[in-house]
């Protein structure tokens, strides 16, 4: 029987996050800020039947970018996680960092023992009851955990939409605020998309209740 060639597990490791950031990079990026009344999500994405941003309980949403179909199927696994959660005990008990430390435990997973990791970063933000309790998670391919309360970017110019956000954005903005602090971290980013349908934009908005998620539709946003 042949051996199999020896790779040493720090180079394994290294081509795998090389492998999964090239895959991210491809993909559009997506931002999320928080505003007065909850937190906004953004995504360039001019598609208007496959959503990167989404539902995924009562006051949290998902966003998901790199490899369709396989953050697809993260979004739907943590839509059972939840609601077998909330039925078992309680509705208050499903909560964004739950989420996100299955997400991450997940991805940890996959990365350190599939022969392919997966090529996804995906956030999770979970509106408060109050200014200030607003939770936003971001989860990369390895399963590493990062946690904000302002803002959030991902995909492969997280980096430049998060240094813009940095420097230009206030707590306690109003919505159309926080929708041109997006759009011109996107314009700073080089993003090219200039009409409103270009981008797929959503809150969850502590004001509509508990089902707190809404879509934006393009006569809610401004040009680029």
């Amino acid at each position: 029987m042949n051996l199999p060639f020896y790779v040493p597990p720090e180079q394994l490791m290294k081509d795998r996050a090389e492998f999964a950031r090239k895959g991210i990079a491809r993909g559009k990026s997506i931002a999320a800020l928080a505003y007065a009344d909850g937190i906004l999500l953004l995504a360039e994405n001019p598609s208007g039947t496959l959503h990167k941003i989404s539902e995924i309980y009562d006051r949290i949403a998902f966003a998901g970018v790199g490899k369709y179909n396989e953050f697809e199927a993260l979004r739907v696994a943590g839509i059972r996680h939840a609601d077998l959660k909330g039925y078992a005990y309680a509705r208050g008990d499903v909560t964004a960092k739950g989420l996100a430390n299955a997400y991450a435990q997940v991805l940890g997973q996959i990365f350190t023992q599939e022969v392919k990791p997966y090529e996804v970063e995906i956030m999770i933000a979970e509106v408060g009851k109050e200014g200030g309790q607003d939770l936003l998670f971001k989860v990369t391919y390895d399963g590493t955990l990062y946690a904000d309360e302002r803002f959030v970017a991902i995909g492969g110019q997280d980096e430049q939409l998060a240094a813009f956000l940095q420097q230009h954005h206030r707590p306690g903005a109003s919505l159309p605020e926080a929708l041109s602090w997006a759009l011109g971290a996107f314009q700073a980013a080089g993003s090219r998309a200039t009409r409103p349908e270009d981008w797929e934009a959503a809150v969850v908005d502590r004001t509509l209740g508990r089902r707190a998620f809404r879509r934006l539709g393009a006569g809610e946003l401004p040009p680029a």
